[in-house]
């Protein structure tokens, strides 16, 4: 296929036109993907509005999903109008963590939607071996999801969530509901739930959580404690990015807890000294996490069993979404998402 489409490039931080570009062309061992759906992430925001990205013109966009348009040669094993969703990162496969399958610890990766373009597009074009097959069980939509869900079971992973845990989540985005799910569909005894949005604290309620608070109105380690008998929580997981609660999701942990930082971060983080000396008496395990595990062979991958979850509905991403947005008014509602001009909660834009 030659000719162009339509996309959103951005052409300098806060610059993005809708405009036409020429369609990708399809290299050997890799497939063109008409976008059926691509999810605006939180790191968007700051790539479009604040820090730019590696080059100009960009195409941004990382969560997608879609159809199989063309093969490249080399690619036998798939048909126009298979359904696929896109493991954005692009992994060298020639350093020590690609060798043993770390492909998110890549040394000299690349990554769709931010050092290349990505899926605010019609097309895209991306290796073979970056696909995986959705089962017809999963919408696109949901399968657009499928990068955020195994992000966040990435990171409930990392905190070693098990049976009985006492789970709190400060954050009730997107990120935050999911992993929220997560650790109930672990096992999890009580989940705790921390917004300041009443409309995304009535979201994790309607997805049946009940231990849901207004961190403006209660106290979050006072309810933590009151919940837990001031034993604290086995696990805390902030995935908001606020400095004040990556400070609380510290103090919030009982002794011998985990605290998992996912949200990215949006100011200097200062832990006071009797914090440190709490943690370090308490010996509570500080987790990073980025990103997610992907095996192109298959297995428990945390990208394989966020789409097994959501074809068997234990993982339900659809209350999530709030917004489905032509690509041709993409640049307005990223705009007023920057602005907080209203209530976002997973918005979908599609071509």
């Amino acid at each position: 296929m030659t000719g162009t489409m339509d996309a959103l490039v951005l052409h300098a931080i806060g610059d993005a036109r809708f405009e036409s570009v020429p369609i990708p062309s399809v290299p050997l061992g890799w497939v063109r993907v008409r976008i059926g759906y691509c999810g605006v992430c939180g790191s968007d925001l700051p790539r479009i509005f604040v820090k730019g990205t590696y080059h100009y013109p960009t195409i941004c966009g990382h969560e997608f999903a879609g159809t199989v348009e063309t093969c490249g040669e080399g690619v036998d094993d798939l048909n126009p109008g298979d359904a696929v969703a896109v493991f954005p990162l692009l992994w060298c496969g020639k350093c020590g963590p690609c060798e043993r399958g770390q492909y998110v610890q890549c040394e000299n990766y690349d990554y769709l939607g931010s050092r290349r373009d990505g899926g605010f597009a019609q097309f895209i074009c991306a290796p073979r071996q970056n696909l995986l097959n959705v089962p017809a069980g999963v919408s696109l939509e949901e399968a657009s999801m499928i990068e955020p869900a195994a992000v966040s079971l990435h990171a409930v992973r990392r905190g070693r969530c098990s049976v009985d845990d006492t789970v709190v989540v400060f954050g009730a985005g997107p990120i935050g509901l999911m992993a929220a799910q997560w650790a109930r569909i672990m096992g999890a005894s009580r989940v705790i739930v921390f917004d300041l949005d009443p409309r995304k604290l009535e979201l994790a309620k309607s997805i049946g959580f009940t231990d849901v608070h207004n961190s403006r109105n209660a106290d979050p380690l006072e309810v933590i404690g009151s919940l837990t008998g001031g034993a604290g929580a086995h696990l805390c997981i902030e995935a908001v990015g606020v400095p004040a609660t990556a400070v609380q999701s510290l103090q919030a942990a009982r002794r011998g807890g985990r605290v998992v930082l996912l949200g990215n971060p949006s100011g200097e983080v200062s832990i006071p000294t009797a914090l440190v000396s709490q943690l370090m008496r308490r010996e509570v395990d500080i987790f990073g996490t980025w990103n997610s595990t992907y095996s192109a062979r298959g297995g428990d991958d945390d990208w394989s069993a966020a789409l097994r979850a959501m074809d068997s509905k234990a993982l339900d991403v659809r209350p999530l979404i709030s917004h489905e947005v032509p690509l041709s008014e993409s640049w307005d509602i990223l705009q007023k998402m920057q602005a907080r001009d209203g209530y976002f909660c997973k918005v979908l834009i599609h071509p």
